[in-house]
């Protein structure tokens, strides 16, 4: 790791709470200076008072292009460069896809996906005449690793890694780094608040209905810690070999890893890779078994372009 000794100039969405707001937070006590953004400003406000030469609050609708060019045409005219430009602005609905609405399936879509690349659109520009920065895109465990009422979530989740890792190609011979960041789950208002859940059909009891349950038990009691999990961000930012996806808390690295592991093997194996042909991506239920309080690390893994396909991966748990 290579510690940053200049201050850089973050631009952080959806800081009001969570890992946006604990990543902004870890920026700030480094010294750096932090673009705060929310659709409101009033719960990222204080960052501003407390750090008034460092920070500055904008408000951000990430869904609203024109929103977007203007919060990033702010934070340069403020800092003079964007450093580490950080998607984590999302939510999630749960339902079944048959479950969910027309709106709140394009809502998902336009938050999580469009959302995040109408901020990164905008910034490019600057990035490409600065020739540096590093694009920190939020994804998540469930990209790789789906679950019953997940549909919407995981598709604007993988959609993002995907798009990412065709930008991270795209972007190396401009000096700008991208990392697409998969978390598994950390105490944040994701599985409460911020939860949205599509009108139940009682045929999805056992799958979609299990999985509201396990979600309403899980919120508060999620085993990684928003405050670990910025600084791994911040550590994985500052090496000279960033990696393209950074799987954060013990769980995450477990079964990303154990996915691509069995891909490979499938891969090295003609018989058993055509066997896994047309099998489900790697599977399992990420939530269960409950796990120990997971000190978030960070990985630097060779990056993956496809998804488990070997059926054993579904017997991962």
């Amino acid at each position: 790791m290579t510690k940053n000794t200049t201050p850089r100039v973050w631009f952080i969405t959806g800081t009001s709470s969570g890992l946006g707001r604990a990543l902004a937070r870890a920026a700030l006590d480094d010294g750096d200076r932090v673009v705060a953004t929310a659709r409101s400003t009033d719960p990222i406000a204080d960052l501003a008072r407390e750090f008034p030469d460092h920070a500055i609050a904008v408000p951000l609708d990430v869904t609203d292009h024109d929103q977007a060019r203007s919060a990033i045409a702010t934070a340069v005219d403020a800092f003079g460069r964007i450093d580490v430009l950080v998607n984590n602005a999302g939510y999630g609905v749960l339902g079944a896809v048959e479950e969910l609405t027309d709106d709140e399936l394009r809502r998902q879509f336009e938050t999580n996906l469009f959302g995040a690349l109408n901020v990164t659109r905008a910034a490019l520009p600057h990035l490409r005449r600065q020739r540096s920065g590093h694009i920190v895109q939020l994804s998540s465990l469930s990209a790789t690793v789906a679950n019953p009422g997940e549909g919407a979530y995981v598709g604007s989740k993988a959609a993002l890694a995907g798009v990412s890792e065709s930008l991270a190609k795209e972007l190396a011979p401009l000096g700008i780094r991208v990392t697409i960041v998969q978390p598994g789950p950390f105490r944040t208002a994701f599985a409460g608040r911020s939860l949205e859940k599509a009108e139940p059909i009682d045929d999805y009891a056992e799958t979609v209905g299990a999985a509201r349950d396990l979600l309403s038990r899980l919120d508060g009691n999620q085993p990684n810690d928003p405050t670990r999990g910025a600084a791994a961000i911040i550590e994985a930012v500052n090496t000279n070999d960033p990696p393209l996806h950074l799987a954060l808390g013990e769980d995450a690295i477990a079964y990303m890893t154990t996915c691509r592991e069995r891909e490979h093997k499938a891969g090295q194996d003609p018989q058993a890779w055509a066997t896994a042909q047309g099998a489900p991506v790697c599977v399992a239920v990420h939530f269960v078994p409950p796990l120990p309080l997971a000190s978030a690390t960070w990985v630097k893994a060779t990056p993956w372009s496809r998804p488990c396909r070997s059926s054993s991966c579904a017997a991962s748990t």
